[in-house]
């Protein structure tokens, strides 16, 4: 696990005071193996030098380090510096690449191991400020020593400070103690620890076992860490001397002295360190007159896109501005939130796109009030809190992760009947979008006088049959109700997420979480609405508009230029080779294809790849991205020539200008329109560009097949995403081409015209023409393609029919985090719901009985109405009794989902060390298993 994830010049310092840390003696330097290190440089990349050394510490402890520079060794150019460390858990050689980069824009970059990790020596301090704080310090005082960083004067540096997680919590913590720090950007991290492992007075029972486990144990902590942790784990209660040890080692102890310019980059997919704890961030900050930005990003602690290349981009750029004093840095928008919009990537992910605002808008703001209905509820708090629900699962991040399904419109969350209450909303009129953190005020009372609640509000699609968890984010609170109750504001989970028009919104409180330590005395809640749902909607966030590409505007020019191209190098055309009459008929063969980098004599794009296709085929073109597959999409149009091997579309082979190319169609990385024209003259011009009689257009055929109906007459600037990309297809097929070439044809789509997407090339081919389509959406792949052609790292990994290559049977793949013991394989074997669990690479091959999948009859005992999800009693005494009745909109069968859920709480019952649970896709799994690690 990584908890990681001409004018005046600028003044170089934010509200600089004295100097308050002095090196008491000259820190010594050894050199530790072989001690220095140097990238090779390329293209004029200037060489990256690196030394290794191990810094000892005022009490004993060793430091693990690594300094990075760029350019000549001699160099007497100053710069500015930058600390650099790794999220819990991990070490300095996670942010090498990092590192690289920012030596390379030209700083002396410094990092480090913390005490524990790596190489480095000594016990894990939680950033205990007389430990791993003080360790930055002595850091800064060796880099005043370097002969190549820029000084502010006599013993300081000019140095900015960076990390992720445990590395974010550090470098505000080191502005905080040390005023040489001049500027800091940390990520996915913490304010107060004690709020992130104990909010609202609950125990995160699971990630502060995992924080445990992650550091090796409970005897690499200072002693009375471990002793707290041990105390709190026990009790499953925390108090106020644990609250008190946390909170002192967290940001928020000093954080009215963190004075520099801050750069926070937040997930929106974390359980551990949710938005809330960057608005704390972001206003302690900004009171003590700090410029701030913040970034919510689309990854987190549980999975997700880390977003790495651009906010490292970012991170540069603020680097850039506050410690090279670039004024013409772009540092970004003061607010950016990372939002979806269709599947990109084949573990789950989704494309993204970006919205920004002027003024970061805090997680209230622009609240709109949303009314929900339902009457005083009754539920329990069952014996030892078992069985528990299901959100989110801590360290189950990539293709498993809970979070990433949800922002896929995969509902995977678990309510057990009896345990919860809910209140829910009319059907929004049109869409809502949810910025910020939601609230609602509730009467809680409880039989014991206390209770323990995680609030959630759900996603509900029309009908009901659709129930998402946003993040699959929840809130826990606990609450002394006293005899009488008690009214208690609850501040749900921050999100940003868009309620679609016709889609519901539900509140629900539930006394269980698999993630949270619950009270084990049973007792009954009684939950009441005092207040309507605030939403926030951030009005001054808007999404960025989808930009036409440049080439556009330059259309009709470039025609006539590469028209020009074309007739003089037709005079100078070479011998090819002659048409093979027994490849008449066949669309396309591939034969021992090769491309190497340019430059490179052994390095391959492509290499030695066959396949062949035939009429009426729909072939998918799958792989990881540097596979090869645009690559061969390229050469297969002619666009760039093969350094090997051969291309033939029926029979003849391919080259640049290939008269058999007008056979072709293909559409590729987005086709450009004018916005003033109307879809069909777009189309008309195009179609007279290629010079072709007007009636072998086929003009009408593209259409009905591409479906766009009345919108042809509409100027393109009208267009949503999904008409324009099915106005580029209709564009590709002019002419009917016998081989349709679609690269990525769903980017940018909602599901609705994915399934409109699929409709179009499976009607193409129905007419007996080929279509190949390269796609990293695996379940559109499986449902539209009929063939597969699998690459990875140039090479052709397999090639068939889909049901060949996905193979059969209903399967989970449970991702270890550790090996398991035969008899611990057998229980998981002989769980109710499971035919057989056997090993496999990676973990457990988990096959599901039919009897999972069936529907669920009227009159089903608790046990099994217990896994449906939304069933709910029917009233108090039914409650009591454990009879449960589905909810009218949610009498669904149990699904996958469910299945995956109930799997899931027996694995941890079983102590089972899952890292990682595979959702019921079968292509992906075969794409995974045929790819390895790749993806």
């Amino acid at each position: 696990m990584d908890l990681r994830m001409p004018a005046a010049p600028a003044p170089r310092r934010w509200l600089r005071g004295p100097r308050r840390w002095i090196a008491a003696a000259a820190v010594v330097v050894v050199l530790a193996g072989a001690g220095t290190w140097t990238a090779a440089a390329s293209d004029g990349t200037p060489a990256v030098h690196r030394a290794d050394r191990v810094l000892p510490t005022a009490d004993g402890v060793k430091i693990d380090t690594s300094y990075f520079t760029s350019g000549s060794s001699g160099s007497s150019a100053r710069r500015p510096a930058v600390l650099l460390t790794h999220g819990f858990g991990g070490s300095k050689d996670d942010v090498r690449a990092q590192a690289e980069d920012l030596a390379r824009d030209g700083y002396a970059v410094l990092t480090w191991s913390s005490r524990s990790f790596g190489r480095s020596t000594g016990k894990i301090g939680l950033n205990d400020p007389k430990g791993e704080v003080a360790d930055v310090s002595r850091l800064i005082d060796w880099l005043a020593e370097r002969p190549e960083v820029e000084l502010d004067k006599d013993g300081d540096p000019r140095v900015g400070v960076t990390g992720a997680s445990y590395g974010g919590a550090v470098s505000l913590l080191a502005a905080g103690y040390d005023q040489r720090v001049d500027a800091i950007a940390p990520a996915i991290t913490y304010w107060n620890l004690a709020d992130a492992l104990f909010p609202n007075g609950v125990l995160k029972k699971l990630w502060a076992g995992m924080f445990i486990n992650s550091g090796g144990g409970c005897t690499t902590f200072e002693a009375r860490l471990c002793e707290m942790y041990e105390r709190v784990a026990e009790s499953g209660k925390p108090d106020a001397k644990a609250v008190q040890l946390l909170e002192e080692r967290s940001p928020s102890a000093v954080g009215d002295r963190i004075k520099v310019p801050t750069l926070i980059t937040q997930g929106q997919t974390d359980s551990l360190f949710p938005l809330d704890h960057a608005d704390k961030i972001a206003k302690a900050v900004r009171a003590n007159g700090a410029p701030v930005d913040v970034d919510w990003i689309a990854g987190g602690h549980d999975g997700g896109d880390l977003e790495a290349d651009r906010v490292h981009a970012r991170v540069n750029s603020w680097f850039d501005r506050y410690l090279k004093d670039d004024r013409h840095a772009d540092t970004g928008p003061a607010f950016r939130v990372t939002r979806t919009g269709g599947i990109d990537s084949t573990d789950g992910g989704a494309q993204l796109r970006g919205a920004d605002g002027d003024t970061y808008p805090g997680l209230t703001g622009g609240d709109r009030k949303v009314a929900l209905s339902g009457r005083e509820q009754k539920f329990s708090n069952p014996a030892g809190a078992s069985p528990p629900g299901v959100s989110a699962l801590p360290g189950l991040g990539g293709a498993g992760g809970l979070s990433q399904l949800s922002s896929l419109g995969v509902g995977v969350s678990l309510d057990f009947p009896g345990q919860f209450a809910r209140f829910e909303s009319k059907a929004v009129t049109k869409d809502l979008r949810i910025t910020g953190s939601p609230t609602v005020t509730v009467n809680v009372k409880s039989t014991t006088g206390e209770a323990v609640l995680f609030g959630k509000v759900y996603d509900v699609g029309p009908g009901g049959r659709q129930r998402v968890l946003p993040s699959q984010l929840v809130a826990p609170v606990r609450v002394a109700t006293g005899d009488n109750g008690k009214d208690v504001r609850l501040a749900l989970p921050a999100i940003d997420h868009e309620v679609r028009d016709g889609h519901r919104l539900r509140l629900v409180l539930a006394s269980t979480d698999l993630g949270y330590a619950s009270p084990m005395t049973p007792a009954t809640y009684t939950v009441s609405l005092k207040s309507d749902l605030a939403v926030p909607t951030a009005p001054g966030v808007t999404t960025e508009a989808a930009t036409l590409p440049a080439w556009v505007w330059w259309l009709p020019a470039g025609g006539a230029l590469l028209a020009l191209a074309l007739l003089v190098t037709g005079r100078r055309r070479t011998a090819v080779a002659p048409p093979d009459p027994a490849l008449a008929e066949v669309p396309l063969q591939i034969t021992d294809l090769s491309k190497r980098y340019a430059k490179s004599a052994d390095r391959y794009a492509v290499r030695d790849v066959s396949f062949r296709v035939e009429k009426g085929q729909v072939l998918g073109l799958l792989g990881p991205n540097g596979a090869g597959k645009t690559t061969t999409l390229r050469m297969l149009m002619g666009l760039i020539k093969p350094d090997g091997g051969e291309i033939r579309v029926f029979g003849h082979a391919i080259r640049p200008g290939a008269p058999v190319l007008s056979r072709v169609g293909a559409f590729v990385e987005g086709a450009g329109f004018l916005p003033h024209l109307s879809g069909r003259e777009n189309l008309d011009l195009y179609w007279q560009a290629t010079g072709r009689p007007s009636e072998d257009a086929h003009l009408e055929e593209a259409l009905e097949i591409a479906g766009l109906g009345d919108a042809l007459a509409r100027a393109v600037r009208t267009y949503s995403q999904g008409m324009r990309q099915r106005l580029a297809i209709a564009q590709a097929m002019l002419g009917l081409p016998d081989l349709l070439i679609l690269d990525e044809p769903t980017n940018g789509l909602d599901p609705p015209q994915i399934r409109e997407m699929r409709e179009v090339m499976i009607r193409y081919a129905a007419a007996g023409r080929t279509v190949i389509v390269s796609s990293h959406l695996l379940a559109e792949v499986e449902q539209s393609c009929t063939h597969l052609v699998v690459m990875d790292r140039g090479r052709l990994v397999q090639a068939g029919p889909v049901h060949e290559i996905i193979g059969s049977g209903d399967t989970l793949l449970v991702g270890l985090a550790a090996d398991i013991a035969d008899p611990l394989v057998e229980k998981v074997a002989a769980l109710p719901g499971v035919e057989s669990a056997v090993r496999t690479d990676g973990g457990l091959l988990v096959r599901l009985t039919a009897t999972v999948l069936t529907p669920v009859s009227a009159a089903v005992p608790a046990s099994v109405s217990a896994a449906v999800p939304g069933t709910v009693p029917a009233t108090a005494d039914e409650a009591a009794s454990g009879t449960a009745v589905p909810a009218v909109d949610d009498s669904v069968a149990v699904d996958d989902s469910a299945a995956a859920a109930r799997l899931l709480v027996e694995l941890v019952r079983l102590e089972v060390p899952v890292a990682s649970l595979g959702a019921h896709r079968r292509l992906e799994d075969a794409f995974l298993t045929l790819i390895g690690g790749s993806a």
